[in-house]
């Protein structure tokens, strides 16, 4: 398991590396195999970043990580 601080989570925002990461509640998820993520961005949402404090404003709740391999941790 990857332990990723915030700025090496940013790498992964679809257009440094190949990967495309996301996280929420510290937990690092892979995104790239989404259609909804290509380039980095899904609707006003970058990828490479934590996204916890966004999903309230989402149609969806937090099950749908559960679709995406967990690949790592957020730390401070």
């Amino acid at each position: 398991m990857k332990k990723l601080k915030s700025y090496q989570l940013s790498l992964y925002n679809g257009q440094d590396k190949p990967k495309i990461y996301v996280a929420y509640q510290g937990r690092i998820y892979d995104v790239t195999e989404s259609r909804l993520w290509k380039r980095g961005m899904h609707y006003e949402h970058w990828a490479g970043q934590d996204l916890t404090e966004e999903l309230s404003e989402a149609p969806h709740g937090e099950e749908v990580f559960s679709r995406f391999p967990h690949v790592g941790e957020l730390v401070s």
